[in-house]
């Protein structure tokens, strides 16, 4: 079965991806490396097929080009300027808006029909820019929004409860970044409510600490890269292998044409479906907030 994957952009990131789904069982059959620094993703093949005999999986590992693109049941792109110590992900946009468009325009030239996974900040907006510049349907373009977010929560909230972090039922939606937000009014610790477990000052905490873990990595070592690649394997996974799962990525909200993070049920399509829930009104505030503040980065943007 050919489920070829494509990296664009050898750097953190799209490394920790490829290491991470080396590590994980799953249906990739090849993974192709595009680097402008050719020689960096001929190493970085070199050395992740080296682990290949201890890997659960057997997947063929190259660097390629753009022509590997055309037969790619997914192109990932991982690509772009990383967020410097103080910077904002919108502080990028105008960065990589730039690469994106020559990226985009190269995988399209080669046929490709496939499924983008856009991991490269700010994503929400670099998530809409691959789905004008591509012209593909909109279920075929998939940012990781704010599923990294979510898992934050969770490992957090699991670890403070000493409950494991897969019976935490929470999301983050909006925005992956300062305006992002908790529906706390559907967080639940397996099926009771999280308001018999966490106090309003402590769900708030918590919050803060999810919003700002990026600042404070970045901080300490440079970069965020290992939660973001486990995170994006999840996705992987969950298209290639058809799962109707419910995942909160980056998908088109055709009422308020963007790309923001909120449930969404992935399958072999991409996206199958956006979930859309009930939210209190103050909760429909913080995502009008989130939504409004994506809609004016993209308008400053010269497509």
């Amino acid at each position: 079965m050919n489920n070829k994957v494509v990296i664009v952009g050898c750097g953190n990131v799209g490394m920790s991806y490829a290491y991470a789904l080396l590590n994980q069982r799953s249906v990739v059959s090849d993974l192709v490396l595009i680097d402008i620094n050719t020689e960096k993703a001929k190493g970085e093949a070199m050395d992740l097929n080296h682990g290949l005999p201890f890997g659960p999986s057997k997947i063929n590992i190259y660097q390629g080009n753009y022509e590997d693109c055309r037969d790619a049941k997914m192109v990932v792109l991982a690509a772009g300027a990383n967020q410097e110590p103080g910077e904002t992900r919108m502080d990028l946009i105008y960065k990589n808006s730039v690469i994106f468009k020559s990226i985009v325009t190269e995988v399209m030239k080669s046929g490709f029909h496939g499924i983008f996974l856009i991991a490269t900040n700010p994503v929400d907006v670099m998530t809409y820019l691959t789905w004008k510049y591509s012209g593909l349907p909109v279920k075929q373009v998939i940012g990781t929004g704010t599923i990294l977010d979510t898992a934050r929560l969770r490992y957090l909230i699991g670890d403070h409860l000493k409950i494991n972090s897969k019976s935490i039922h929470a999301y983050v939606m909006g925005e992956h970044g300062d305006s992002e937000f908790v529906p706390w009014s559907l967080a639940c610790v397996g099926l009771e409510s999280i308001d018999k477990y966490l106090t309003k000052e402590e769900q708030e905490q918590f919050y803060v600490k999810v919003r700002d873990a990026a600042y404070e990595i970045i901080e300490k070592k440079g970069n965020t890269s290992y939660g973001i690649g486990m995170s994006m394997v999840r996705i992987t996974n969950a298209i290639l292998g058809d799962e109707n799962t419910i995942l909160a990525v980056s998908s088109y909200d055709e009422n308020n044409q963007v790309f923001i993070g909120g449930p969404t049920i992935l399958n072999h399509e991409g996206v199958k479906k956006r979930i859309f829930i009930d939210l209190t009104s103050e909760e429909e505030a913080k995502l009008q907030k989130s939504i409004e503040i994506i809609q004016d980065a993209i308008s400053k943007i010269e497509l």
